[in-house]
């Protein structure tokens, strides 16, 4: 029973993971079809609310994935002189937790910054924010990838 709620936990994670990274593809391509005009560095351009909506639900999702992988892949260890005597599996698990957040605050950084140059009140000239929102969106699978890597090696830990 407990393997079968480990996959399907698994599953969860990463079906989050991926809608939220082709809601952050689909909020990029909806963001080119807007208006726009370009000199060198510099764009001016209207904010598409399409985006908008695609943007903030990739985040949503994001961020609900990555809270239940922590939440169900607990800690382990929670201090370094723990870290240093464990074995391989707890460091792995250890270096998968870490890798899930430095992962999560690239892609939401990316990810805010596109939406929010989407909100229907900023019509702005300045200096381009190209693909931050698919570059979010594809760092959305590289957290699926890690966090289902954490909660396998968080669970076998304790299994």
């Amino acid at each position: 029973m407990a393997r079968m709620v480990g996959i399907f936990v698994c599953l969860l994670i990463v079906a989050m993971d991926i809608a939220a990274g082709v809601l952050g593809i689909k909020a990029e391509a909806a963001q080119n079809r807007t208006k726009h005009v370009r000199l060198w560095l510099f764009e001016c351009k209207d904010p598409s609310h399409e985006a908008f909506k695609l943007g903030v639900a990739a985040i949503t999702l994001l961020s609900l994935a990555h809270v239940l992988a922590n939440l169900i892949g607990g800690c382990s260890i929670c201090r370094r002189e723990e870290y240093q005597k464990a074995s391989p599996s707890k460091q792995c698990s250890v270096a998968c937790l870490f890798l899930t957040w430095v992962v999560l605050a690239i892609a939401l950084a990316l990810m805010v910054i596109g939406t929010k140059s989407n909100h229907k009140s900023r019509a702005t000239c300045g200096f381009t924010h190209h693909h931050y929102l698919s570059i979010g969106g594809i760092l959305c699978f590289v957290h699926a990838g890690f966090s289902v890597g954490y909660y396998v090696t968080a669970t076998a830990v304790f299994g």
